[in-house]
């Protein structure tokens, strides 16, 4: 996978080729390695870990765990928050210093690739670091990749 933060777009490949390209929003922060700057990491990293398969779409996690909810079934007060819905696919950062390790590590930010209930902000910069696409995409992106997946995150990659 390659997602562009220029571009607002995660790209799946396959054998070279993509397959398919969709929309994203990565952090309304500047990009950021450093840990509390709520900036979108760049860099290599792996898909370390699948949560969230056999819950309905929409479902909210909080904490890695679903909450029993989904965002339509949630409070408009927490509807009006950026959830993690649907599935996530947790991040490892894998250039030691760039986005691994003391205060530049991926895994410790908690950085993943998941639903959210704010679609409808999907193409510009609007999460607090991780990529947010579509719930219908996460679930595509959960069945196609597996652990151990590559994603380079490029400031400035031109995927259209």
């Amino acid at each position: 996978m390659i997602a562009s933060i220029k571009w607002q777009v995660i790209a799946l490949y396959t054998n070279g080729k993509s397959d398919k390209v969709y929309k994203m929003s990565s952090s309304k922060n500047p990009p950021s390695c450093i840990e509390n700057s709520l900036g979108t990491p760049w860099g290599l990293h792996e898909v370390c870990e699948k949560i969230g398969e056999g819950q309905p779409g929409g479902m909210v996690f909080e904490g890695r765990s679903a909450i029993g909810l989904r965002y339509w079934e949630c409070s408009k007060e927490k509807q009006a928050k950026n959830l993690i819905t649907t599935r996530i696919l947790r991040l490892v950062g894998l250039e030691d210093g760039v986005n691994k390790g003391g205060n530049v590590d991926t895994y410790n930010r908690y950085v993943y690739i998941h639903g959210t209930n704010h679609e409808n902000n999907l193409g510009k910069p609007a999460s607090s670091g991780c990529l947010q696409v579509s719930n219908t995409a996460v679930l595509e992106i959960f069945e196609k990749v597996s652990n151990g997946c590559h994603l380079y995150i490029h400031l400035d990659n031109n995927l259209k």
